[in-house]
């Protein structure tokens, strides 16, 4: 072989390697890049995501308050309705009283045997 022969691969080598290292630099920049991008999208993501469960939480807390409220109120008003029928009929509320007494005692009764 020929000095000039030498000299020309060795002048593609060098190239070739050039080349390979540009391709080896620009791949790792194409997948910072796109890790950077992927990063940004999740955070993004997250951050809807957080936004959503955030307005859902505060409007099951909003509507719970109704309900709350609500159920309160109906509670008053039998506590107040069973006052007022005990105090109408004192002995026919004991009496009753005494009944439902009996009867959760067999019911609780039969159910150990």
């Amino acid at each position: 072989m020929s000095s000039d022969s030498i000299t020309n691969a060795a002048d593609e080598a060098k190239a070739a390697k050039k080349a390979a290292n540009s391709a080896v630099d620009h791949g790792e920049r194409s997948f910072t890049e796109a890790m950077t991008a992927a990063e940004k999208t999740l955070a993004e993501a997250t951050r809807s995501a957080e936004k959503v469960f955030r307005e859902g939480l505060e409007a099951l807390r909003s509507q719970t308050r109704v309900y709350t409220d609500n159920a309160g109120e109906r509670v008053d008003e039998a506590q107040k309705y069973i006052v007022e029928r005990v105090k109408e009929r004192p002995v026919t509320a004991a009496l009753t009283g005494l009944g439902v007494g009996l009867l959760l005692g067999l019911l609780l009764s039969s159910r150990d045997r």
